[in-house]
């Protein structure tokens, strides 16, 4: 089932144009990251599907409702967590969910109830009676969080959820990401790839305002060039007639030594759609050199992100020149 339906989306501020066009949706049980360089129009699109800020042009529907027509009906579907999470300082986190509880249309029982699932699951026990502005930034997002969760709206979107939380801190809202995702469609803005693969089902990539991947994050692994490649690390340093028996390999794109912290390793590259790890492994038996450790790498989500936000932006530049 569709949930969030975004198509054409278009935002100006004047003569610049923050988000170009844009086109995706999401279907219940997904978690989407939505990625992008500082500026790229993540958050701007993000404000147009909740209906805090309105389109140039472009349709969204949110459970079936347009953003136009329906924008308080489509409010009520949709947990939000905007980046920075405002909150009222010198209200308590109890009294700030119950006061947001209240907005809600929640009373008596209900209301109590409400606040107490979502302190619990956004684990905000600890602090529920200190002031708001005396929390460390990961408390205040976990109740910018809890806000977010208080109705159990069938859509949460989310910008940088995770942003200022400790590892800890970070894997339970992780968890409560991937548990709460089974009948809800998410929206997951973030700059941390690891996130992608620890939370998200799908992943779409903008710079710019336009969007240039839409896809799983298996997908978007297979776009690195590390990907299928192979790390091999031995005792000794390789002889050139070594490499070139390596090189000789049916599959075999090229080979690159480097060092990471200080210990040196050979990558392997892999031809597009070739696998190289059991003849290289082979070989390697073959010849009987003194291997320390040998895997296999899926690919590079930094090195990927890098190459499609950059060659848009030097396509762009290109065109203006």
């Amino acid at each position: 089932m569709t949930m969030i339906s975004v198509s054409n989306l278009r935002k100006q501020f004047d003569q610049f144009t923050v988000v170009d066009g844009i086109s995706f949706s999401v279907k219940k049980g997904e978690v989407l990251g939505f990625l992008g360089p500082n500026g790229a129009g993540k958050s701007t699109t993000m404000k147009m599907i909740t209906g805090f800020l309105a389109p140039t042009s472009g349709e969204v529907e949110v459970c079936g409702l347009n953003i136009d027509s329906d924008p308080l009906a489509i409010k009520k579907t949709i947990g939000y967590l905007p980046e920075g999470a405002p909150a009222y300082g010198d209200m308590t986190p109890l009294s700030f969910l119950h006061f947001i509880a209240e907005i809600r249309g929640y009373r008596g029982a209900e209301k109590a109830q409400k606040v107490d699932l979502a302190i619990k699951k956004a684990n905000l026990e600890s602090v529920i009676h200190k002031p708001i502005e005396n929390l460390s930034k990961g408390f205040k997002r976990r109740v910018g969080l809890a806000q977010a969760i208080l109705h159990d709206p069938p859509v949460l979107i989310m910008d940088e959820p995770t942003d200022g939380l400790d590892p800890n801190q970070k894997h339970e809202v992780r968890e409560l990401i991937a548990e709460m995702a089974k009948d809800k469609a998410i929206i997951v803005s973030t700059h941390i790839l690891e996130e992608v693969h620890a939370i998200c089902t799908r992943a779409i990539i903008i710079a710019q305002g336009k969007l240039l991947f839409d896809g799983t994050p298996d997908e978007l692994e297979s776009r690195s060039r590390y990907h299928n490649s192979v790390v091999a690390r031995f005792s000794t340093e390789l002889s050139k007639d070594a490499l070139d028996k390596v090189k000789a390999l049916p599959g075999v794109a090229a080979v690159e030594k480097e060092s990471l912290d200080g210990v040196e390793q050979y990558v392997v590259f892999a031809k597009p759609d070739k696998g190289i790890a059991e003849p290289l492994a082979q070989l390697i038996k073959d010849e009987a050199w003194p291997m320390d450790e040998y895997f296999v790498q899926k690919g590079h989500l930094d090195e990927v992100f890098r190459r499609i936000t950059t060659e848009s932006a030097d396509v762009r530049r290109g065109a203006l020149s």
